[in-house]
């Protein structure tokens, strides 16, 4: 996922309940292999399936994470970069 930059002259121009939120990419320490076991072991009624990464899909693991986990997409990529 490409992170989304903003100049601050354009959010000047937003109305003040627009939040811009930078999205980037999922870092995770070792392989994602690693990654993955680390969290089946914490949340057990994770699968396979809901763990399936692919490469540039970040956003799609996290919104099934937050289905399955009933966290924020941030709460969860902070999570998994903590690990």
């Amino acid at each position: 996922m490409e992170s989304e930059f903003f100049t601050l002259e354009a959010a000047n121009d937003c109305p003040a309940n627009v939040v811009f939120i930078a999205m980037t990419k999922l870092q995770f320490k070792g392989g994602w292999n690693e990654t993955k076991g680390k969290l089946k072991q914490k949340y057990a009624q994770l699968t396979d399936d809901d763990l399936a990464f692919a490469e540039g899909k970040d956003d799609e693991l996290l919104g099934r994470l937050q289905q399955k986990l009933g966290k924020t997409k941030e709460d969860i990529r902070r999570e998994i970069e903590n690990l």
